[in-house]
């Protein structure tokens, strides 16, 4: 989380939402890749953390699947990026602060584990929740 933390801050310096993305290989602790919000710079509503971070391990490992793999985020995920992490097979997402008006990891939402669905990785919340809202609270009262 410490990571992800390392790279919402980067996405505050250039202007956007402070939010990171880590994703970890199968064993846990080798970072396949990273990212933070870049919508402002990039220009590109899609231009999440997580997403970039998706795009980014699936492109280090040549291919879709990151089963085993864990997505480590310093906010909820919202419904965008929930439908990524369930279509990515992500086995593990752990996360932040919630997000009560967009999350879709069981805030307003619980996309990732909807029964419906053929892929429901695991979910752990709060992990280091207080400093991740800090980051988001102070970006907001900035503006």
């Amino acid at each position: 989380m410490r990571l992800a933390l390392d790279e919402a801050e980067r996405a505050a310096r250039g202007g956007d939402v402070p939010v990171g993305a880590v994703v970890l290989a199968p064993d846990g602790s080798t970072v396949l890749a990273s990212g933070h919000n870049e919508r402002e710079v990039a220009r590109d509503p899609t231009a999440h953390a997580e997403l970039l971070a998706l795009r980014r391990a699936a492109a280090a490992l040549g291919q879709w699947r990151l089963a085993d793999c864990t997505l480590v985020v310093t906010l909820e995920p919202c419904t965008m990026c929930a439908g990524a992490i369930q279509q990515s097979r992500v086995d593990r997402l752990v996360y932040g602060a919630r997000d009560e008006k967009a999350g879709a990891a069981g805030s307003l939402w619980d996309v990732v584990r909807d029964r419906r669905l053929n892929h429901r990785p695991e979910v752990v919340e709060g992990v280091l929740a207080e400093e991740c809202a800090r980051l988001l609270t102070a970006f907001f009262r900035d503006r």
